[in-house]
Parts: structure tokens; C-alpha cells; sequence
């Protein structure tokens, strides 16, 4: 049900993402979905990606700074309403999104959103019995 997020925290400096990417694709590490916050001073750049333990490897090795995360990636209606309809089930069951972020999936009319939960098991469990379809991590490696 959970896939692996990868959190990396980027000083906020030209070139720094380019750094992290280029790694990535040194590495034959594809990127499936990212999202970047960022502050004055860092950026904390959220990636999915079809390697998650190998693409931790290589940021150890390079010494940057990464933490691995459980999120959840749902398939949503892509019309008007569609995430909607996701969020209204969650709320109305009481869980707690901390923050999301989507992407479009290249093999269907779906489109994507990745969830970080306060408490993921619930989520997920709350996502099943309303019958929304949750992306398993080997469907988000093979996108």
C-alpha cells in the first residue's frame, strides 16, 4: 500500500538541484514524481523515484542529506471534482493530510497524487474501504 518518498535537504543555491538530478541519472535513477518547498536559506526537494534504496545509496555516498518516507499514491478521476471526492472521504473519516502533491500518469486517463498522512495506516485503510485505488510501489516504478 505505502511507497517510498525520498526527502532531500538542498541548500538554497544555484546549481543544487542540478547536483542532486544529475546524481540520479548517473546512477540510471528515474524520477516519477517531485515536489520542491523551499525557505530562504534550504529547499527540501520530495521525490518518488523507480529506485528509492539504490537512489539512498547514492546520496549517502555523495554526502546529501536524505531521509525516506511512507506516503501513499492514489489514482484520482482526472475531471473537474475528481480530488475532491478523495478529500472529502478523508475528512469526513477524520484523517489528517500533512501535505500532497500530483503527477499525471503516461499509461491511462488517471492522474496521481502522492499523500503524506499523520497516520498512514489509516489512511490506507480508510482509501480501501472506500474503494479508491491505491498505487502499489511496483506500479510506481514501472510508470
Amino acid at each position: 500500500m505505502k511507497i517510498k518518498q525520498i526527502s532531500v535537504f538542498l541548500e538554497n543555491r544555484k546549481g543544487r538541484l542540478y547536483d542532486v538530478c544529475s546524481l540520479l541519472g548517473k546512477n540510471n535513477i528515474n524520477i516519477r514524481a517531485l515536489n520542491v518547498a523551499e525557505t530562504e536559506s534550504f529547499g527540501i526537494l520530495r521525490i518518488v523515484v523507480n529506485k528509492p534504496e539504490a537512489a539512498m545509496d547514492a546520496f549517502n555516498e555523495a554526502g546529501i542529506v536524505a531521509r525516506l518516507t511512507d506516503v501513499i499514491a492514489v489514482e484520482v478521476e482526472d475531471k473537474p471534482g475528481g480530488l475532491a471526492d478523495i478529500l472529502k472521504v478523508l475528512s469526513d473519516e477524520d484523517v489528517n493530510i500533512e501535505y500532497m502533491y500530483g503527477f499525471v500518469e503516461k499509461s491511462s486517463d488517471k492522474a496521481l497524487m502522492v499523500f503524506r498522512f499523520d497516520d498512514v495506516e489509516k489512511a490506507a485503510e480508510v482509501l480501501t474501504k472506500h474503494n479508491v485505488k491505491i498505487v502499489q510501489e511496483q506500479g510506481v516504478r514501472e510508470l
